[in-house]
């Protein structure tokens, strides 16, 4: 066991000495602390940029091998945290943000298979201050010392919660089938998660000792994670669960709202988007809608204001500039959409010209400018423009992947089948 381990951390490192280190260039003040960034809607780090035009080449500052995994990295503290299999196992890796060199790792769970891919972990690590918190397809949830792997609490949703995993069989719906996906939610002192007990739907928790501070519903969790919202001056959480998406009261675990969406085995993948008082939700089989949420008295009210079936979302979760909403339908399709309406702003059929298999697309946003890796490795620089599409630039930049990049400072850590990259893109 030993000298596996020495024999990877060996490939790792020279892997990285490869490339040289680049170690000077990086900054150690890289924060991408969770999936979909700083907020968790797609948007890089307030105050910062996308460039305008992507370089002709890649410039590949460091590359390490890993493991097969769908999750994605995240930085935070100078340093890149993944997720990936080993042996046999989901393992998570701390590694130097500046050069790849692998700071330690340790396993969470056993891997599962199923149909969907190789097997692998599929959740994204969540990072806060000196914790790491890392999840596994079957539930198992641990928060560890970012600086060497220590385990502070754990817990498992299935021996602790009675949530039911039983991977690819009979009708099992949602997480239960294909492995819990949607991250947890760091939010001040606790960790909010969708854990699908038959009474512990969602689960508040205080994120430094793992005591549980609210339970709420008994239902059954699909492939996303709580979204953070203030609707009708209520704080609350948008959960996307296997059969409905709610509001859910923060500080006490009340479900203020709650519309059903039934599909077979509870495939909602694509994480909730919100502008203001509408809800942007997306069913490979229902279809993409808004659901408006208005606040009359002491209660709320949920109702759906358009769908679009031809726009259907299954994996690839959108982005929202201003009221428009980006995202990837069928046909290799990218597509704009206003969240208030319904509204089509454009539609561009087979934007993704190369090899995509799963209409997925990681989309990341400022205010001016979206930039979009396929799932064959391809980035896209478009506009943010809702009048047009103006696909500005391309570069090739990895392999296969269901990857959403960490950004920050004009450079991507993001990975392939094969690989963790960390890409200059701009000086």
């Amino acid at each position: 066991m030993k000298s596996s381990r020495l024999q990877k951390s060996m490939r790792l490192l020279s892997g990285a000495l490869l490339l040289g280190f680049a170690a000077t260039s990086l900054p150690a003040c890289a924060d991408w602390p969770r999936w979909r960034g700083p907020q968790g809607t797609g948007h890089i780090a307030e105050g910062q940029k996308l460039p305008a035009k992507l370089p002709d080449e890649a410039k590949v500052l460091w590359k390490v091998p890993v493991g097969f995994s769908l999750g994605s990295p995240s930085v935070s503290g100078g340093k890149v945290f993944h997720m990936d299999n080993q042996n046999g196992k989901e393992m998570l890796h701390a590694l130097d943000a500046a050069s790849g060199r692998e700071l330690w790792s340790v396993p969470i769970d056993d891997v599962t298979k199923d149909s969907q891919s190789a097997p692998g972990p599929r959740a994204t690590p969540v990072l806060d201050g000196d914790r790491v918190y890392a999840q596994s397809c079957k539930g198992e949830l641990q928060c560890l010392k970012t600086g060497d792997g220590t385990v502070v609490w754990k817990t498992n949703y299935v021996n602790d919660f009675g949530a039911i995993f039983t991977g690819e069989r009979g009708s099992t719906l949602g997480a239960g089938r294909h492995g819990y996906t949607g991250s947890p939610l760091v939010e001040g002192d606790f960790l909010v998660v969708a854990v699908g007990g038959p009474e512990a739907g969602v689960v508040k928790f205080d994120k430094k000792t793992g005591a549980v501070i609210w339970k709420s519903q008994g239902e059954v969790a699909a492939y996303t994670g709580p979204v953070p919202t203030d609707i009708g001056g209520v704080h609350q959480y948008v959960a996307f669960m296997a059969e409905s998406v709610m509001g859910i009261k923060a500080d006490d675990g009340k479900m203020l709202w709650r519309f059903p969406i039934k599909t077979s085995y509870g495939r909602h993948a694509a994480t909730p988007v919100v502008v203001e008082d509408t809800v942007v939700v997306s069913s490979h089989q229902v279809g993409l809608m808004g659901l408006k949420v208005e606040k009359k008295g002491d209660v709320f009210e949920v109702s759906q204001t358009w769908l679009s079936k031809d726009l259907a979302i299954n994996y690839a979760s959108p982005v929202a500039v201003g009221e428009w909403i980006y995202g990837v339908a069928p046909n290799k399709t990218l597509f704009c959409l206003n969240a208030k309406t319904g509204k089509e702003g454009w539609v561009k059929d087979l934007f993704f010209s190369g090899v995509m298999k799963r209409d997925y697309a990681g989309i990341l946003a400022d205010n001016d400018h979206l930039l979009a890796l396929s799932d064959f490795g391809m980035l896209s620089m478009l506009a943010a423009d809702p009048k047009q599409c103006r696909d500005v630039s391309r570069l090739q930049v990895c392999g296969d992947n269901w990857c959403f990049p960490a950004y920050d400072g004009g450079k991507l850590w993001l990975r392939d089948n094969e690989n963790l990259f960390c890409v200059q893109i701009a000086p």
